[in-house]
């Protein structure tokens, strides 16, 4: 049954990289696949200790050098060392950079594989399956991390903690910005859903996000409508049909207020 369990268990990965291409192309190779979800993909090395002690991936996809984001790959191995995380994640390193004292020393910061980008047959498809081919050493090893340790189920507090970073990354993806004053309540509406704490009809969502702000239902719609008006104004539209694939019936080509929140909180029941 446990082995089983470990086949059937997805490997969670979150990747770390700056090249907006590349990171099209890890998602969409990811989006192929059954076996394997990513839980984050950034290039700032602080939202990513966020999404690590958060969600505590499987594995970890580490650009080295983050030139078009923030921080770099060895600072982020120093960190992540001393959050004290329960289980490490597995870490595979991806850089230009060919050094081999570079390669050593990331190795000895806690990475447990290096490819280098510039070899014939690197790409985001290979880099996943060097992932999926350990992963089942990787279930093992955290599985018998936490009967060592004796782990507690996460607190509610926990549990709120993840789903609301969970939905937000969902959200960030199609480009609805975390500075629009409607984006959380997006999340927390999202949230009510899943949860089952709002009935599944219109008006419900608003008037419960409205009461946990102290704000009036008219202010907290508008703020959330704005929020998604904004995201489909500004977004590519090939990202927009990438990840948002339900159905839009407004004649503005841009999801209702409803239609937005059902479609993810459905999307994240399925996940």
């Amino acid at each position: 049954m446990d082995n089983l369990e470990t086949m059937e268990k997805p490997l969670s990965i979150l990747l770390i990289e700056d090249d907006p291409a590349a990171c099209r192309q890890f998602v969409q190779y990811v989006e192929e696949t059954q076996d394997v979800r990513l839980i984050g993909v950034t290039n700032n090395t602080d939202k990513a200790l966020e999404y690590v002690n958060d969600y505590l991936p499987d594995a970890i996809i580490l650009d080295l050098e983050l030139h078009k984001g923030s921080g770099n790959g060895v600072s982020f191995l120093l960190e992540m060392d001393k959050a004290h995380l329960p289980f490490s994640p597995y870490v595979l390193v991806t850089t230009d950079n060919i050094s081999a004292m570079t390669h050593e020393q990331v190795r000895r910061l806690g990475a447990d594989f290096v490819m280098v980008k510039a070899q014939p047959d690197y790409s985001a498809e290979s880099a996943v399956e060097f992932l999926r081919m350990l992963k089942g050493v990787i279930h093992d090893s955290r599985k018998k991390t936490r009967i060592a340790e004796g782990f507690e189920p996460e607190t509610p507090a926990e549990t709120q903690k993840r789903l609301f970073t969970q939905v937000a990354a969902e959200i960030d993806l199609i480009g609805v910005s975390p500075k629009a004053i409607g984006r959380d309540y997006l999340v927390d509406a999202i949230i009510l859903l899943i949860e089952g704490k709002i009935e599944g009809r219109a008006g419900t969502h608003i008037a419960a996000v409205a009461k946990k702000y102290n704000k009036t239902d008219s202010s907290v719609e508008r703020a959330m409508q704005n929020a998604i008006n904004r995201a489909w104004a500004n977004s590519d539209i090939e990202e927009l049909h990438r990840y948002y694939t339900a159905r839009i019936t407004s004649e503005k080509g841009v999801p209702t207020l409803t239609e937005f929140i059902f479609y993810y909180a459905n999307k994240m029941k399925t996940k």
